[in-house]
């Protein structure tokens, strides 16, 4: 699961399964470079798997963990913590520190609890009244928004994959489904998900059947290639023929027509000659 969507190729997985979690369509700019990618397993930065900015500017920080870490949500928050000073600019205003969402896919039971998908956020409420607190700030417009500490804050998703019993009401149950058995539920109705199926098969290959798969994707596409070329070749030759043709017919026609003009000047000046004998 890893591979299938690191791999930038595959931006229409992610965006199906990130538009499932978070309700709303969502179309990804670009994956960054992460910690993650170092080759010293023992580096204390090494947090981030997938790291994602969307076309809201929110960075989404994607992890998939298969066996328990010590300290998970402290983990967590660090790499959520990391992500936001790494992005801000000395000197830069702080309302232009970006959203970051956290999405951890869990192969393993995390705490106790019964359900298999747990959120998160920071909301301030009142200590008596338990309404929330509304914030106003002034825009580069200079009019004033309403914001919530949701919309500023970090959010937090965990997945426990182990957790799902099969049962898909949701796009994203189908999702969870796909991350547990690798393979693509009964029925796809979640976005973009019917196109894993061909990608998870190619990443169940082995060698040798990888192998074969490219060897066959190549005399694929030199058979697609041979047919375009045999095509182009006979429309070619079919219009010089016809051109051709169209010569040797229009040259033809030109023949008799003008043979059939000159007979019918001749006629005419034969009748001329033969009025002007008459009047002389």
């Amino acid at each position: 699961m890893k591979t299938l969507l690191r791999d930038k190729a595959n931006f229409d997985i992610l965006e199906g399964f990130l538009s499932a979690v978070l309700h709303q369509d969502v179309t990804i700019i670009e994956i960054l470079e992460s910690e993650s990618n170092v080759l010293d397993i023992d580096q204390k930065l090494n947090r981030v798997d997938i790291l994602i900015q969307d076309q809201k500017q929110r960075y989404v920080i994607i992890e998939i963990q298969n066996c328990h870490v010590t300290a998970y949500l402290e983990r967590i928050l660090f790499g959520v913590s990391k992500i936001i000073v790494d992005n801000v600019k000395a000197g830069n205003d702080y309302r232009q520190i970006s959203k970051v969402v956290s999405i951890s896919i869990l192969y393993f039971n995390l705490g106790l609890g019964e359900d298999y998908v747990f959120y998160g956020n920071t909301e301030f409420r009142g200590l008596h009244d338990n309404k929330p607190l509304i914030f106003r700030r002034q825009r580069a417009d200079k009019k004033f928004e309403k914001l919530k500490s949701q919309e500023i804050f970090p959010e937090y998703y965990l997945i426990n994959v182990e957790r799902f019993a099969d049962e898909m009401e949701t796009d994203l149950d189908e999702w969870i489904y796909l991350f547990k058995h690798a393979a693509l539920p009964p029925k796809c109705h979640a976005k973009n998900l019917e196109s894993v199926g061909e990608k998870l098969n190619l990443l169940k290959m082995n060698s040798e059947e990888r192998h074969r798969y490219d060897l066959y994707l190549m005399a694929m596409v030199n058979e697609q290639d041979a047919v375009e070329t045999a095509l182009n070749k006979g429309l070619q030759k079919g219009l010089e023929q016809g051109l051709e043709q169209g010569r040797e017919e229009g040259l033809q026609e030109g023949r008799e027509e003008g043979r059939e003009e000159g007979q019918i000047s001749g006629k005419l000046e034969v009748a001329k000659e033969m009025q002007k004998s008459v009047r002389g």
